[in-house]
């Protein structure tokens, strides 16, 4: 099985992760995971933190000539802002400092909650660790998990569906609709809708305001089998939904033709099977299950969708309250983006590669690359005669 552990705070030295798990022999480089790192840093309606930050990975351990050895990996990527911080977000006992310290809770943000929590009167100690930042680092593991399905001919890809009040219409091919959508601001597949969206975030700006939307992820040419039915937190789409939700400001998760399924008779949502002697012995002509069944892959692809909220941090912004003073103010405004739906969809393919590709060790793991592959094409001719 894969697992992770990440570090690191948002205006900290670094952020950090510690990947276990990995078989041995998987090619690996840092520009495939840079690429995604890109990607996260990209879209229409970012804000200033992403002109500072060019977010790039270093694998401190665990690859040695472009090649995983099966040790746990260690993966880094520096933040460029550390030399503006290194005095507040000193590590070395002393007094703290008293510049950027922050008791005005944001609403939206784990703010006062963490606070509360964990017992601190400097709300900068919540906010750096709770904030989208930390989604750098949750995108370079992700990089790991899809050279790994790359091997076994998988392929996650994303792309916006809504943002605001605009809604594209859904794609009849979703590899043609991530090639379209990595051409876009907004990275909407479809132009028209896409240049609507953009005129969304333009109008939430001039207003000082922000905009949430819906992306859908999908993994493309998943084998039958993985996940289970047998205990609940073995089931795939679970673990999916829990994946997507750990994403910061999400509020959503809807599998295949989701809620829809909820307004249908059975009749109408439950996907026909028909004999296929080309490939699975089995086929279904419509994907209104998204690709799991009982928990399960079933050999379609897998379909996300996942609602964002608007980003919380307003330029016009709410009212609260004051930790200390108990004394009422419009909340303060970190630096912000306006729209940030078009990155969380690379968010998005990232945390649902790593659950995939985590299945995928469950069901075919080897110590080896190799030997994992010896796993994998066994069992397809198994599925191939059943």
């Amino acid at each position: 099985m894969l697992r992770y552990l990440n570090a690191g705070e948002s205006h900290g030295q670094l952020l950090m992760a510690v990947l276990e798990g990995v078989p041995a022999g998987l090619p690996l480089t840092a520009e495939e995971v840079n690429h995604d790192l890109a990607r996260r840093q990209g879209g229409y309606g970012r804000g200033g933190r992403m002109r500072i930050e060019k977010d790039q990975i270093e694998f401190s351990c665990g690859v040695r000539n472009g090649k995983t050895l099966g040790n746990p990996l260690g993966l880094i990527v520096r933040n460029k802002d550390w030399e503006n911080w290194k005095d507040i977000m000193a590590v070395e006992p002393g007094p703290p400092s008293t510049e950027r310290v922050v008791t005005r809770p944001r609403p939206g943000h784990a703010d006062l909650v963490g606070a509360i929590k964990y017992g601190h009167r400097d709300i900068r100690n919540v906010l750096e660790k709770a904030s989208a930042r930390e989604t750098a680092i949750r995108v370079a593991v992700g990089a790991v998990g899809k050279a790994l399905l790359a091997q076994f001919g998988m392929q996650v890809v994303s792309y916006t569906m809504e943002i605001g009040r605009v809604v594209a219409p859904a794609p009849n091919d979703p590899l043609l609709a991530f090639a379209k959508a990595e051409e876009s601001q907004v990275r909407c597949w479809d132009q028209a809708a896409g240049e609507k969206m953009i005129e969304e975030i333009r109008l939430a700006k001039h207003k000082g305001d922000s905009l949430g939307g819906v992306f859908e992820v999908v993994v493309l040419n998943p084998p039958i089998g993985l996940g289970s039915y047998t205990q609940w937190d073995r089931r795939l789409s679970a673990r999916l939904a829990m994946a997507a939700m750990s994403i910061q400001a999400m509020k959503g998760v809807e599998i295949g033709m989701g809620f829809e399924s909820a307004r249908r008779f059975g009749s109408e949502v439950h996907d026909d099977i028909y004999p296929n002697e080309s490939r699975t012995g089995f086929l279904r002509k419509t994907n209104n299950a998204g690709g799991l069944e009982g928990g399960i892959t079933n050999g379609q692809p897998i379909v996300l969708r996942v609602a964002m909220k608007p980003i919380a941090t307003l330029y016009k912004p709410k009212h609260s309250v004051d930790i200390l003073t108990k004394e009422p103010f419009e909340a303060t405004v970190e630096r912000s983006d306006i729209c940030t739906v078009p990155a969380a969809g690379v968010v998005g393919e990232a945390v649902i590669a790593y659950e995939i590709a985590n299945a995928m060790m469950e069901k075919f793991g080897g110590d080896s690359l190799e030997e994992m592959k010896r796993n994998f094409d066994a069992y397809q001719d198994y599925v191939k005669s059943f």
